[in-house]
């Protein structure tokens, strides 16, 4: 039987404030000011996807014992689900009790930390660590990385750490004609376990769904299962998506949330498919006769068409923010100071730098759906004005 393993993301950034060039030097909150905004925000993503769909993926665990998946869920998340949807955590904590649900690592800020700071990286992934330890009781022995970004040196880091396996996506340019529904090892030196997104699939649910030009629309339970059905009984289907597919990107009149409790439901009435978490997985599969390398000397991800880094650090904006970011570091960790400190680090999340980006044709149209600014110019003036008065705040 094909083993379907389900992974979500759960993440939304902490939104600039509208601070001006004349308040540098005047100590004007980042973050604080749009305290509504982000609530307001929250609020309605909790409303229209999160509540239901966790609700749904409960009322499935507790109904069908061999129905399991995983989630990572950043720091910046669930400090404004405490904050604005309590109900968020609630649900999610009774979802990590079943015992069918595996929580995953990753940074704390979903931040790009481990492509310019690997002690920023760890410190990051550690502090998150050490969150999903408060608030779930469980500790997270599979990582994924911010935007599925890796590399063979930041698999290096990982194995580092202690991780047990990683999730990253599966780039033809690397496959090198290996299937991508099996087990790969990182070349590391203990040879990390990879899985690798199957991006067709996952992408079908999370951006074709709704497509009234897709050739599939209108995409039912049956002709999907048919599709998993056609692979083999060894082979792992990882299915990696946004949490806000369900309701939020493809809402609720699209019918997708009916869509994947039928899938669910029928999936495990089929002989052929069987659910399993990333650690399910890499154990059953870790020690097989033959597993195929993954040789990844530069950095991947899973965004856009290239599945490189492009979306955020593409054009003279995002890179010359990035680098003044993190060129700060040495000097804030010796101030000691831990606002400055907490400021710096949500300055970090990767959000601020795809609003940058200045792609066109379909990867553009994706930037410009997420980001709450009217231009990428835009994005990088309001950010460049808080990085300066962080800069000063170290006068």
């Amino acid at each position: 039987m094909a083993n379907i393993c389900l992974y979500f993301e759960l993440h939304q950034p902490f939104r600039l404030a509208d601070v001006s060039v004349f308040d540098i030097g005047l100590r004007k909150e980042y973050f604080n000011r749009t305290e509504e905004l982000n609530r307001k925000i929250f609020q309605k993503v909790a409303h229209k996807s999160y509540i239901p769909m966790l609700t749904l993926l409960l009322d499935l665990v507790r109904n069908n014992h061999e129905f399991y998946f995983s989630f990572s869920v950043t720091g910046v998340f669930l400090e404004q689900a405490s904050q604005f949807a309590p109900k968020v955590i609630m649900l999610l904590q009774r979802l990590v009790r079943t015992g069918q649900v595996e929580v995953l690592a990753e940074t704390y800020y979903h931040s790009l930390a481990s492509l310019y700071s690997a002690e920023e990286f760890k410190k990051q992934v550690k502090q998150h660590e050490q969150k999903i330890q408060e608030l779930f009781e469980v500790t997270p022995t599979v990582f994924r990385n911010t935007e599925l970004i890796y590399s063979n040196a930041i698999g290096q880091l990982v194995e580092n750490m202690g991780y047990a396996g990683c999730l990253t996506e599966a780039v033809d340019r690397y496959l090198h004609g290996e299937k991508r529904t099996q087990l790969f090892l990182g070349k590391t030196n203990n040879r990390l376990p990879l899985l690798l997104k199957h991006a067709q699939l996952s992408d079908d649910i999370a951006f074709r769904f709704s497509e009234k030009s897709w050739i599939s629309y209108p995409l039912t339970a049956d002709t999907y299962l048919n599709w998993l059905n056609s692979y083999g009984h060894d082979e792992i289907i990882n299915l990696f998506m946004d949490f806000e597919t369900f309701g939020e990107h493809q809402w609720e009149d699209s019918g997708i949330f009916e869509f994947f409790k039928v899938f669910v439901e029928k999936s495990l009435q089929h002989e052929k498919t069987r659910f399993v978490t990333p650690s399910l997985a890499i154990k059953k599969y870790k020690n097989a006769q033959y597993l195929p390398a993954y040789d990844v000397p530069h950095p991947i991800s899973w965004a856009d068409v290239d599945r490189d880094l492009t979306a955020w650090v593409d054009n003279e904006l995002q890179r010359d923010t990035l680098e003044k970011m993190y060129e700060l570091e040495e000097e804030v960790l010796a101030r000691k100071n831990k606002d400055l400190l907490e400021d710096w680090r949500r300055l970090q999340t990767s959000d601020h730098f795809y609003y940058m980006c200045t792609k066109w044709a379909a990867d553009g149209d994706v930037h410009a759906y997420f980001s709450p600014y009217e231009s990428p110019y835009e994005a990088y003036r309001k950010f460049a004005i808080v990085l300066a008065d962080l800069q000063e705040r170290m006068i």
